[in-house]
């Protein structure tokens, strides 16, 4: 990682004489948090944003600051629990045939209480993973070579893997954390596995987890809950003889993203998961190469992975996604 940067770096920092003048660059999750603030940053200097929603009203207020208004930010409806949202998100952004130059997979929820897709899928898995999933899948031909994905995962991964066996919770009793966890491992699988796919046609994909930021994110979660969560990750943190957890600003959460969407040498992100301190703590995963934090291929070629994407989950959602079996990422 480039020690230039660090936890305190913002995104003016990560930016700064950064000329984005005639880059394209897709944003899901616009209306608050992260999303705005690296928009903000994108079109300050210089690039085109397709930013995309759930609630376009709620987006359009959050990008209202002047600095933003006089911006070409293009806003598209994007519901990722709706796989109908999804393919109708995907075409629209794929109708205005602009090459894009980074997608930042932004959007997510996090600790929601117990709840269903429009389609069927545990809420958080289907909106953080498979929504994504969907859309890049359906919008990846636009990605021009030279072009990055970047998954905004989190360090939350670490409290599950992927369970294929009970997705949404049907034999065990639902824990809004461990169906977080699960989203968030399924992120950096994505991001390794198009990384590996696709490198050698000149797209790289990466995962980021930008730290703990204060953003609507949490708002299913109380003051007691969150105090709980934190000194867990604290204590888990001190066993491995890694500092407490602190508070980084939005401008200082979307750096990360934006340092690996932009500034990173490709080959220091691609394939692998990235915080603003290095590889992630990735302690428990038996997938991970604790030497250069990249999955083994030899796991994800045997293992959850392939499951993942050519298994019972992928073909359920090809049963509501038709589109999909046509896209980039399956040929």
């Amino acid at each position: 990682m480039n020690t230039t940067f660090g936890r305190q770096s913002t995104t003016d920092d990560v930016l700064s004489g950064l000329d984005l003048t005639g880059k394209s660059i897709l944003v899901t999750g616009v209306s608050a948090g992260l999303g705005v603030e690296s928009t903000r940053a994108l079109v300050s200097h210089g690039a085109q944003v397709i930013g995309t929603a759930r609630d376009l009203t709620k987006a359009r207020r959050a990008l209202a600051d002047a600095e933003l208004a006089r911006a070409s930010v293009q806003l598209v409806e994007l519901d990722l629990a709706d796989l109908e949202s999804v393919r109708r998100a995907a075409d629209e952004s794929r109708f205005v045939g602009r090459p894009l130059d980074l997608v930042i997979a932004n959007a997510g929820v996090m600790a929601t209480p117990f709840g269903l897709t429009a389609d069927g899928f545990e809420t958080q898995f289907g909106t953080n993973h498979l929504g994504h999933f969907a859309f890049v899948n359906r919008i990846a031909g636009l990605m021009r070579a030279g072009s990055r994905l970047v998954m905004l995962a989190s360090s939350g991964h670490r409290f599950s893997d992927v369970d294929l066996v009970d997705p949404n919770f049907e034999t065990t009793a639902y824990d809004p954390f461990i169906a977080y966890g699960r989203s968030k491992t399924a992120n950096i699988l994505f991001a390794v596995e198009f990384d590996r796919r696709y490198r050698s046609h000149g797209l790289r994909a990466t995962a980021v987890h930008p730290g703990g930021i204060r953003t609507e994110l949490d708002r299913h979660m109380g003051d007691g809950q969150l105090q709980a969560l934190v000194s867990q990750i604290n204590a888990d943190m001190a066993k491995e003889g890694k500092p407490p957890l602190e508070w980084k600003s939005p401008r200082q959460g979307a750096a990360t993203t934006l340092w690996a969407g932009l500034v990173a040498d490709a080959d220091a992100v691609g394939g692998r998961c990235r915080t603003h301190q290095g590889p992630c703590w990735t302690k428990g995963k038996d997938w991970l190469d604790q030497a250069d934090q990249m999955l083994c291929n030899e796991v994800l070629d045997e293992g959850c992975l392939l499951r993942l994407f050519h298994g019972k989950l992928a073909l359920r959602m090809l049963q509501f996604f038709d589109c999909l079996g046509d896209t980039f990422l399956c040929r």
